[in-house]
């Protein structure tokens, strides 16, 4: 399933209660930590998309069937622009600059790949459980540590 982006920063929003919506007949309840960190990765990759590129964007969500356990969700966005994704470090003062830092703490695995006259930005979560504690029951228990990044802090708005 797809969506189609228009350069423009409302359609960040859109692109959020697009993804909402199709997680229903996907098995993830829209509570659970797998669900609030999809939509905080379509956030940021459409953002970026938007932002940085001022051409249309494609998002893309593949949601498995039934979810099982194990369960993988990716999730694309490809753009028009060449210019490959950067993260940036940034001080503490700056009001943007993070994005690829969340993504590559957030998502088990993401990347990007050239496309026609564009490129494909994409990231994957893994359902591991149904455990409160997504990060520590993927992980067997162990917190995952973000190397590259530090004193670069978080916050959900």
């Amino acid at each position: 399933m797809q969506l189609e982006i228009r350069p423009d920063p409302a359609e960040v929003g859109r692109a959020r209660r697009w993804a909402r919506s199709r997680l229903a007949g996907s098995g993830i309840e829209v509570d659970e930590p797998l669900a609030e960190t999809l939509i905080l990765l379509v956030s940021e990759l459409v953002t970026n998309a938007v932002v940085h590129t001022g051409c249309p964007a494609v998002l893309r969500l593949s949601l498995p069937e039934k979810t099982t356990e194990t369960a993988t969700v990716r999730l694309e966005v490809a753009d028009a622009s060449t210019r490959a994704p950067v993260p940036r470090w940034v001080d503490g003062e700056a009001t943007g600059g993070r994005g690829l830092a969340l993504v590559d703490g957030l998502a088990d695995r993401w990347g990007w790949s050239p496309e026609g006259a564009g490129k494909r930005i994409w990231c994957e979560l893994d359902r591991c459980s149904a455990a409160a504690d997504r990060a520590a029951a993927c992980m067997g228990g162990a917190l995952p540590t973000y190397q590259g990044y530090e004193g670069v802090a978080y916050e959900a708005v």
